[in-house]
């Protein structure tokens, strides 16, 4: 016997089998690949007036891991309630492209009361073959609610007073904000960080406004300039999703927001009069304080009778809800009354009188 058939016979069988297969013996062959794009998994859906937009992302592999090339065919369906999924359109697109497509609603569509509507697109091979429908986009098909009437907004110490014509739809209403005057961008290390700057774009929904007819916005700033505009919003929910088909908006208001209203009238004013162990007469004011933030103070007044009023607080105003009167006599009695100014020198209407006598002894 061979040196090589001494080696072979001393060999175990299982592990000649294992040398032999790992010397260009070929595997068993793999399948072709059927090059089915994966489908589309997020679909967004948009309606604007008669018009629904689509947007998705291509994918960039097919189902079986493998790079895409080349032009992909793309169709395009909806599907309204339980029924059967509508061609609404084809169009070809290439992977990892952001792809978009956009169709004019059939007039059965955009007419009518509110109702779901559902978009899908689906990806196929060159043999027409797919890997499934991709996610549903929702919109509201029917027709639009109709266009805010008589929009206009007005200033108030509260905020802004946005007023429209009041109708008997069961619509909410969109009212969208603009900044006009934001301020500058802080350069960056300009120091500690500040409140929140105001957004520059602001959305408030009204439920039922327009049967309401007006909101208030409580967010604005004294010194700023906004515009705003307005429309109606028919609203649905459907599977823990809200759908909103949106009217016509209005032209934009302009409002610039200036502080040109006084403080809030003081409240509560007591008087109580007392004489010093020296004998000196005097009168302490009190009343309850102001709560607004740009308060500068108060002025104080006084009368004997029915005299003219009189400004007996110093030039600067009263800081505090208090005055020490000592410019009085024993026996008068005197009114007094007292307003609130702010900081643009706007000042409050006088507070409710009050009177007191200053004692004998």
């Amino acid at each position: 016997m061979g040196t090589r058939e001494r080696w072979v016979a001393m060999v175990p069988a299982a592990l000649l089998a294992t040398l032999l297969a790992g010397c260009g013996t070929p595997g068993a062959p793999l399948p072709p690949s059927l090059n089915l794009p994966n489908p589309v998994t997020n679909l967004t859906a948009v309606r604007t007036g008669e018009h629904v937009a689509l947007t998705w992302t291509m994918p960039r592999r097919n189902t079986d891991k493998l790079l895409l090339k080349g032009e992909i065919d793309v169709s395009v369906c909806r599907k309204e309630g339980a029924g059967a999924c509508e061609p609404a359109g084809h169009l070809t697109e290439t992977p990892e492209k952001v792809a978009t497509f956009d169709e004019k609603l059939p007039a059965a569509l955009s007419t009518g009361e509110p109702r779901v509507l559902r978009y899908f697109v689906e990806l196929k091979n060159a043999k027409g073959r797919s890997a499934g429908l991709s996610n549903g986009a929702g919109v509201l098909a029917g027709e639009a609610p109709g266009a805010v009437q008589g929009f206009s907004a007005e200033v108030r110490k509260a905020g802004v007073v946005l007023h429209w014509t009041a109708d008997e739809e069961r619509a909410a209403v969109r009212l969208q904000r603009t900044l006009l005057n934001p301020p500058p961008a802080k350069p960056k290390g300009s120091g500690p960080l500040g409140a929140a700057p105001e957004p520059v774009e602001l959305n408030l929904l009204v439920e039922g406004g327009s049967q309401s007819g007006g909101a208030l916005d409580k967010s604005v700033h004294f010194g700023n300039i906004y515009a705003y505009r307005a429309q109606r919003v028919t609203r649905v929910e459907t599977d823990g999703q809200t759908l909103e088909l949106d009217g016509a908006l209005t032209e934009p208001v302009r409002v610039e927001v200036k502080d040109v209203f006084p403080p809030a009238t003081p409240r509560g004013l007591a008087a109580v009069a007392s004489i010093a162990a020296d004998g000196t007469p005097a009168i302490d004011l009190s009343w309850q304080p102001n709560t607004e933030p740009d308060l500068a103070g108060y002025l104080v007044y006084r009368r004997e009778g029915d005299g003219p009023w009189q400004r007996i607080s110093p030039e600067q105003p009263v800081v505090g809800p208090g005055f020490h009167d000592a410019q009085v006599q024993i026996g008068h009695t005197y009114r007094y009354a007292v307003s609130a100014i702010d900081q643009g020198g706007h000042e409050s209407a006088r507070s409710a009188e009050t009177e007191e006598t200053v004692p004998s002894s």
